[in-house]
């Protein structure tokens, strides 16, 4: 499903406010406009609410309402839609204001005093106040985004009917992993997006999403037991769909929650060998069982739980992902030994007839994998010499 906190609420760089802040006490939030136009489901102001829950702020209210003494205030139109790490970091700012690229003010954080002439900015516009200094989206937050692997600029878009799909499509394109397997990035981003709408607009949860998953992952696993692998195929396809969906809306809705996380990546890390081992059992009920099944089980499940180590002990010894360090890293997490890669390699088996020649495919590419990522850890040993490992997503 989503992280644990919003990805967008976690990117490396923090908000480039030019000052120390404090930030002890979160600010009152003042909502400005009614904008009747739903996104994904809501009203703008209700995403409001969500984003500035995940930011802290916990104390929102709507224009005009009185200000509340001693302490700073954030007002936000509702007519724009924001990147979640705007508001984050706005709400960690102090005087200031930020406008479109265009430089129309959407968006201030002052003090008690000044809310009325904030609100009289955000609304009527007119010169900066003195004393409030304008800053855009990308002088305001970092574009590196460290939770879902990429570099993309935070988003500011006004939002009106005509706008809405194209809003929405953003919105979807900045919930999407920069380093991930070609399926999840090349094949499942335009249907995922009409499915995440579909969800979002009748009210379905990313937990909902992800229970279904599950059902496709223990059917999908009965197949593959029974010999039924263009069947079971099917809905392993379904489930790795679903995992893409799930995750998706949870950003896009800012309704991610631990639970979704533990029980999302809980079946993601946990199901994958117990798909390897049903179709191994599948090739003996078909008559295509293999020489030495037990060997061929040992090296794709070993294998997977090798690489899952592999990639943790990246994360402690150099505090970064095995899959961002370099260009070629996040390249090769394109096609490395894992579920989508792997279920590419069984398709093309069990379409071809040889279902047997699709497993023993994923073993070889298991082993490959598993050297490359030796390779890569060396390296990586040699190039601490000369200094911290940075991403190259970072630079």
């Amino acid at each position: 499903m989503s992280d644990v906190a919003d990805p967008a609420l976690t990117r490396n760089g923090g908000p480039r406010n030019g000052g120390p802040v404090d930030t002890d006490m979160p600010p009152v939030a003042l909502i400005l406009g009614a904008c009747p136009v739903r996104l994904w489901g809501m009203t703008p102001a209700e995403r409001l609410r969500r984003a500035l829950s995940r930011a802290g702020v916990a104390e929102v209210r709507s224009w005009p309402d009185a200000p509340v003494p001693g302490r700073r205030h954030l007002l936000v139109r509702d007519d724009h839609v924001f990147d979640a790490v705007l508001i984050a970091d706005l709400a960690r700012a102090d005087n200031t204001v930020l406008t479109t690229g265009a430089g129309t003010p959407v968006a201030a954080i002052v003090d008690a005093p000044r809310v009325e002439e904030a609100a009289a900015l955000l609304t009527r516009g007119g010169p900066l106040p003195a004393g409030l200094r304008a800053v855009g989206p990308a002088t305001l937050s970092s574009a590196y985004n460290d939770a879902l692997r990429k570099r993309e600029a935070p988003y500011l878009l006004p939002l009106t009917e005509e706008t809405r799909p194209e809003v929405e499509r953003r919105m979807f394109a900045g919930s999407y992993k920069g380093v991930t397997d070609l399926v999840t990035k090349h094949v499942w981003p335009a249907p995922a997006l009409r499915v995440t709408r579909w969800c979002a607009t009748h009210g379905v949860t990313p937990n909902a999403v992800t229970w279904l998953s599950l059902v496709l992952v223990l059917l999908a696993m009965g197949a593959f037991w029974q010999g039924w692998f263009l069947t079971g195929l099917a809905m392993a396809w379904g489930m790795t769909f679903l995992d893409t969906v799930d995750g998706k809306l949870a950003r896009v809705t800012l309704t991610s929650t631990k639970l979704g996380n533990v029980f999302d990546h809980g079946i993601d890390l946990i199901h994958p060998p117990f798909w390897y081992w049903a179709w191994i059992i599948g090739l003996g009920a078909a008559g295509m069982a293999l020489e030495q099944p037990g060997l061929v089980l040992a090296v794709v499940a070993g294998g997977y739980v090798l690489q899952r180590v592999q990639e943790g002990l990246f994360i402690a010894l150099f505090k970064l992902e095995i899959h961002i360090w370099r260009p070629f890293d996040s390249w090769f997490r394109l096609i490395t030994a894992r579920r989508n890669p792997n279920l590419i390699l069984l398709t093309l088996g069990a379409v071809a007839g040889r279902p047997d020649l699709g497993m023993l495919a994923v073993a070889a590419w298991t082993v490959a994998s598993l050297l490359m990522h030796t390779v890569q850890i060396v390296q990586a040993l040699a190039a601490r010499r000369r200094g911290p490992l940075v991403s190259w997503l970072a630079r």
